[in-house]
């Protein structure tokens, strides 16, 4: 197992979250299981209110570059990239990196903001690269979606084909916090405890690093 490492996403929680945390219906979650328009880019209680991109990752991509010792003849996949936002400010920032992304939304694919990478439709725990060729992958904020047992296979299919990764998923501290996270998240299925989360991680033998999201995190 690897270590807990935050690059500070969530220092400010947004607080639009806390009011649509108490607004949000089962009807909001049907909306948002399309996984498209509505979800990307439609109203705020059916996903993000319009999914746009702002460069915020030109910001935290140096932490990351500098902790997983990322240059131009690395090879990083974002495992999870929506519309590759994050793989656009990776480019920005190390020109000529050897950059992928992976997506099993199509609406996000087809929204894509042009970036030097390359983005391929699949599922997150079919990973179609051989053993070990990225230097890094990041799942941020994207495995969760999943039922269990794809998470425990897309952990297994990063750990294969990754030197180093990150990954972030959601948890809470206890009962009550995990709750709080279900109440909020649209499509979030798979939501353990911490503890719950590094003892899958000994069980499959994940050494990546890791930060788990939660509804204090979030501001929810």
């Amino acid at each position: 197992m690897g270590s807990h490492f935050d690059i500070g996403y969530f220092k400010k929680p947004v607080k639009v979250r806390a009011k649509v945390a108490k607004e949000r219906t089962v009807v909001n979650k049907m909306y948002a299981w399309q996984l498209g328009k509505e979800y990307y880019d439609g109203k705020r209680l059916n996903g993000y209110g319009g999914f746009k991109y702002d460069g915020r990752w030109k910001k935290l991509l140096p932490k990351i570059i500098k902790k997983y010792r990322l240059t131009k003849k690395s090879k990083v996949l974002d495992l999870g990239c929506k519309k590759g936002f994050l793989l656009k400010d990776l480019n920005i920032l190390i020109p000529g990196i050897k950059s992928y992304g992976i997506e099993n939304h199509t609406y996000a694919l087809k929204k894509a903001v042009k970036c030097k990478s390359k983005l391929i439709l699949s599922d997150y725990y079919k990973i179609p690269f051989k053993n070990k060729y990225f230097d890094f992958v990041i799942a941020f904020n994207s495995l969760y979606m999943q039922n269990l047992g794809d998470v425990i296979k897309s952990l297994k299919e990063i750990e294969r084909v990754s030197k180093r990764s990150y990954i972030v998923l959601a948890s809470g501290e206890n009962d009550h916090e995990r709750n709080k996270f279900y109440r909020w998240t649209l499509i979030g299925t798979s939501i353990l405890l911490k503890k719950e989360w590094k003892t899958l991680f000994k069980k499959i033998k994940f050494k990546g690093d890791y930060y788990f999201s939660s509804a204090k995190s979030l501001g929810v």
